[in-house]
């Protein structure tokens, strides 16, 4: 073991008696991180699991990163019918998508932390032919283990940003070996390529953005024309999606300065569900009137915001909507995904800090699908003009599809790279 990533994991074995209480803490807003928690260091059920057909194993830490691998997913399933997919998360909420999305078709398990012990056991409990893992979601024992044991691990869908590359820059010495030992790389864009070539990735190909390829489904339609009736045909419904905590109160004092003529509909959908009472209390604290989304209820004509505190429905929430904010961008936190709000039409109001789909911002607001503001006042000042100027979003909303489609065949262009390296493998 190299002596950086020796002390790496010596620092890391500090901090294992402390983990389970971090997991019991977090367990009070999700319940479900205090699940399994034996996996997560390595300890899995001994049920069987096939392997006769082989096992191929998705690592998707998030929700973002659960929905995107979807079409990789379904490519394996169609080449190795038989084959078991194991799919790994590190939230719960990136757990709780992919048992929404995929049901049993996966076997779903905690990714262990990144102890050498704890790894040995995943790969000797599920022993995958091949593994896949989404963005950038690196570690440097578990990619050590794989290659020692033979195991290709491939990093698809990468992304890296600016920040991000300085950052693992500081780190060379575990950061060169790690991608060094992947099996290879996927990138996003040229500029993700580039940058993880830098860092020592074995010749990074371009395969593009595997969230463009994720399909709307006619049930999150269906759903949005239900939100629509809820908050009244013949209003003007605008959305923050995916806000981070900070980002709410930010919104409501520019509200509060300049007030929205017409009465237009707040649907504020928090981007982590632990916060979805605390966006309640800040309303309430506030003696704003609101509906929460769960309560199921129609927003009566004088509430003007409702808090979507549901997971899955994003999709539905931007397709009800008439304008879409994305949060994550108005303080330095580098954005949420906009390209959702673009699979369905709806025009983009994003903030200043987008580093985090630097690429995507980029590109939809050159196509005139998505528009960058400043603050939070020139948010309410964007949002009050395009309600305003139904062309205007008409326009935007043609744009963000045209955008969208173009941008598609991600899936395609990575499983045409993949595809071959997998069939070598098995014949090995």
């Amino acid at each position: 073991m190299e002596a950086a990533r020796a002390l790496y994991t010596l620092l890391g074995a500090a901090t294992l008696p402390w983990l389970p209480l971090r997991l019991w803490w977090r367990g009070r807003s999700e319940p479900g991180y205090r699940e399994d928690v034996a996996q997560r260091f390595g300890r899995y059920p001994a049920a069987a699991v096939r392997r006769d057909a082989g096992l191929y194993w998705l690592h998707a830490v998030s929700v973002g990163e659960t929905r995107a691998a979807a079409p990789l997913l379904q490519r394996l399933q169609r080449a190795y019918p038989g084959a078991t997919i194991l799919m790994t998360h590190m939230t719960a909420t990136g757990r709780e998508t992919g048992r929404a999305l995929f049901g049993d078709s996966v076997v779903q398990a905690w990714l262990p932390y990144d102890m050498p012990f704890a790894v040995r056991a995943f790969y000797r409990r599920f022993r995958p032919r091949a593994g896949f893992l989404l963005e950038t979601e690196l570690w440097p024992n578990l990619v050590a283990e794989a290659h020692a044991l033979s195991i290709p691990v491939y990093l698809v869908n990468a992304r890296l940003s600016e920040r991000s590359a300085r950052g693992y820059q500081r780190f060379a010495a575990i950061t060169r070996p790690m991608l060094g030992r992947l099996a290879g790389v996927a990138a996003q864009s040229d500029a993700d390529a580039t940058r993880l070539s830098a860092l020592g990735a074995p010749t990074p190909v371009v395969t593009g953005n595997l969230k463009f390829d994720v399909i709307v489904p006619p049930e999150a339609l269906e759903l949005a024309g239900e939100f629509r009736r809820r908050y009244g045909a013949a209003r003007s419904v605008w959305v923050a999606g995916s806000t981070r905590d900070g980002e709410e109160a930010l919104i409501l004092d520019a509200l509060a300065r300049r007030p929205l003529p017409g009465q237009p509909l707040l649907v504020i959908v928090p981007r982590h569900p632990q916060r979805f009472a605390a966006v309640a209390e800040l309303l309430r604290s506030r003696a704003i009137a609101f509906v929460r989304r769960s309560s199921g209820a129609p927003v009566p004509a004088d509430v003007g915001v409702v808090v979507g505190d549901s997971m899955g429905e994003m999709l539905s929430y931007y397709a009800a909507a008439d304008l879409s904010f994305v949060g994550g961008s108005l303080l330095p936190l580098g954005g949420q995904n906009l390209i959702e709000s673009l699979a369905v039409g709806t025009p983009v109001l994003i903030g200043p800090h987008s580093f985090n789909f630097a690429d995507a911002t980029r590109g939809a607001i050159e196509a005139g699908a998505a528009r960058r503001v400043s603050d939070a006042a020139a948010l309410v000042e964007g949002v009050a003009a395009l309600l305003e100027d139904r062309a205007a979003r008409a326009t935007m909303s043609e744009a963000a599809r045209a955008f969208h489609a173009l941008h598609a065949g991600a899936a395609d262009r990575l499983w045409d790279w993949l595809a071959p390296q997998l069939r070598g493998a098995r014949a090995n």
